[in-house]
């Protein structure tokens, strides 16, 4: 591990960040206020949906916006770096080993990961109020959830932009990330699949369901919730899991 080079590279890559703020942050911050003010503002004060449904929705989006921004964040420039733009092999030629150029990425995007999650609360605060209501009992295991679905995101963009090409950048969208979000509990809780017992079940394989039910157990425990320490081991071995994949691939394209 060579620490100057893997600074140097988390340097380039915050340089190319502050170059590109405006869309940066429009990426980061645009979406989840949508969500946010559609959902729970326009939905709730129409009168579709009750006021305790602003508290319900946030941990949801949430992990949407931290899921979407941490995949965005790794796999969109591994598919340009790797397919498009060849940037990837000047960074080949780094003194540093192969797997730390991949694990440079996953750590940039959980940390833009972390910004996208966490500037959720104060929006909805600001955009929900009054009627929003957050139960932070236990900060610990609220920084945990948040840290390890960062890291699923950012772990899982690797394994992403290291197995798809740049033509099916479309396809991993429809087919993978909006039936992950629908299906991922972020609009409901996982006990609602109670009548569908099939479902319900097949669900569990799904990384975004642990996401949302652990931010909503540790960030409005009074909702239906799945167990914290469920959540914390299941996400701990899909963040394995998926940085496993990921540095394979990543290895494998880049020696070829």
């Amino acid at each position: 591990m060579n620490w100057t080079t893997f600074l140097a590279l988390l340097a380039r890559d915050a340089h190319v960040a502050r170059r590109n703020m405006v869309p940066l942050l429009l990426q980061t911050f645009l979406q989840p206020m949508m969500f946010v003010f559609i959902f729970g503002r326009v939905m709730v004060s129409s009168g579709y949906m009750p006021a305790a449904y602003k508290s319900l929705l946030l941990p949801g989006i949430m992990a949407i916006s931290m899921v979407f921004t941490g995949v965005w964040a790794v796999a969109m420039p591994l598919i340009a770096e790797f397919q498009f733009t060849r940037e990837i092999e000047d960074r080949l030629l780094a003194p540093i080993e192969i797997s730390w150029l991949a694990i440079e990425k996953v750590f940039f995007g959980t940390m833009q990961a972390l910004v996208a999650g966490l500037v959720v609360i104060p929006m909805a605060w600001l955009l929900l109020r009054p009627g929003v209501e957050f139960n932070l009992h236990s900060p610990v295991r609220f920084a945990c959830v948040t840290l390890l679905v960062a890291l699923f995101s950012a772990c899982g963009g690797l394994a992403l932009g290291c197995s798809v090409s740049q033509t099916h950048i479309g396809l991993m969208f429809s087919m993978v990330l909006t039936p992950m979000i629908f299906f991922g509990c972020t609009y409901y809780p996982w006990s609602a699949l109670g009548h569908f017992p099939i479902l319900q079940k097949v669900v569990l394989v799904n990384p975004l369901v642990y996401a949302s039910e652990g931010l909503r157990g540790t960030l409005v425990p009074q909702f239906p919730h799945l167990p914290v320490l469920a959540v914390l081991t299941v996400l701990t071995a899909f963040d394995v899991l998926f940085l496993a994949v990921g540095l394979r691939q990543f290895h494998g394209k880049a020696v070829s």
